[in-house]
């Protein structure tokens, strides 16, 4: 039986999705302009379980920003800091090894490695880093560089963004986070991050990655200065770059903080806003695997939500998280792998922790082992 939607123009966008079919840039507005919540959270619903019934993954991870001195001045950001700044950190490399040591009493299956565009810490530091770690804890994927940054580090070396990759990953980069593709809009970019690479390099950034087999994360930032048309635009072209290399493992719609950035006039997303982008997303990119609900960004109780509209991943434990609470998050910095399995279970769905390819953990007291 076909459910009877108050939204006439989501009746032939309900026969798409449920014959399987691929929604067009018209129809992708139609989601984002209906206010049919409800039934937006149907479809979504119906396509999330369709891929993964009723299980939600997590795992548990631990976030390392080795720096927050940037040179980029994005209007976005209320993370990075002029090397100057009193209040600015880098992190020595014996800092961020051991680092990535403390803080937690569970092992960890990923490091995920992100921070600032610094002016001094070269593709050689980074290296270094990335080995470090490997050599002191061998078993743990190294999920590191937002297209933004690899970039950035091939200009400064003077090298390809192939052969920057290729140095990183034999380093021991494993995988990649994907930060950085903000909104690939360039009127909407220029305004927000303008110094940043743009859209089109980060498309080609992300298929060099995928060329050279390493599987990425992918993202959008949503909530300042975009509009609908723009969030279709950005959601298509990850679609399309998806087709043609299937490097992609998640999708992760990122609420935009306007606290302590340079648009803090603009007001925060509202949960109505944030279920929404889930959905339209799950919708949109049927060729991309997983939704994931940051729990970080848009509270633990919105992503329990999330679950029932589209997403299947809530993230991980996270240990410490920088760049959103510099911009306003007022989340735990991290939570615990219990509390992950009991936000999950009160969903009402069924939790499976991961490992950053999505790959079951099966977990003991003192040890874990990857189901292949």
């Amino acid at each position: 039986m076909q459910a009877v939607f108050d939204d006439p123009l989501l009746v032939p966008i309900r026969d798409k999705v449920e014959a399987g079919e691929r929604l067009s840039f018209a129809d992708g507005m139609a989601l984002y302009r209906t206010n049919d919540i409800l039934a937006l959270g149907y479809l979504a619903n119906l396509v999330r379980e369709r891929l993964h019934g009723n299980l939600t993954y997590f795992n548990v991870n631990r976030h390392i920003n080795p720096t927050d001195v940037c040179v980029a001045s994005c209007r976005l950001c209320a993370f990075g800091k002029r090397v100057r700044d009193p209040k600015a950190y880098t992190m020595s490399l014996e800092e961020a090894w051991q680092r990535a040591g403390e803080g937690w009493s569970e092992r960890v299956t990923e490091f995920h490695i992100v921070g600032g565009l610094h002016p001094e810490l070269t593709l050689d530091w980074y290296c270094q880093l990335l080995s470090g770690l490997k050599q002191r804890f061998p078993g743990i994927h190294l999920k590191a560089l937002t297209m933004v940054e690899i970039a950035f580090l091939a200009r400064r070396a003077k090298v390809t963004v192939r052969e920057t990759l290729e140095r990183l990953r034999d380093a021991g980069m494993d995988s990649m986070p994907g930060g950085g593709a903000e909104i690939f809009n360039e009127r909407v970019r220029r305004i927000i991050c303008d110094h940043k690479i743009d859209g089109n390099e980060w498309i080609e950034t992300a298929r060099t990655a995928h060329q050279l087999g390493l599987r990425t994360n992918c993202t959008m930032l949503y909530g300042h200065l975009e509009n609908d048309e723009d969030r279709v635009d950005h959601l298509i072209r990850l679609r399309t770059l998806q087709d043609d290399t299937h490097g992609f493992v998640t999708f992760i719609p990122l609420a935009f903080h306007p606290d302590n950035t340079a648009l803090a006039h603009i007001p925060s997303t509202t949960g109505f806003t944030d279920i929404k982008n889930i959905a339209v997303a799950r919708l949109m990119l049927d060729n991309i695997p997983h939704i994931k609900a940051y729990w970080v960004m848009m509270t633990p109780r919105i992503a329990q939500i999330a679950l029932r509209f589209g997403a299947d991943d809530i993230d991980g434990t996270i240990v410490e998280e920088r760049i959103y609470h510099d911009a306003g998050a007022t989340t735990n910095q991290g939570l615990r792998r219990g509390e992950l399995l009991e936000l999950i279970r009160r969903a009402g769905r069924e939790p499976v922790e991961r490992d950053t390819l999505y790959r079951p953990v099966e977990r003991t007291e003192t040890t874990f082992t990857v189901l292949t």
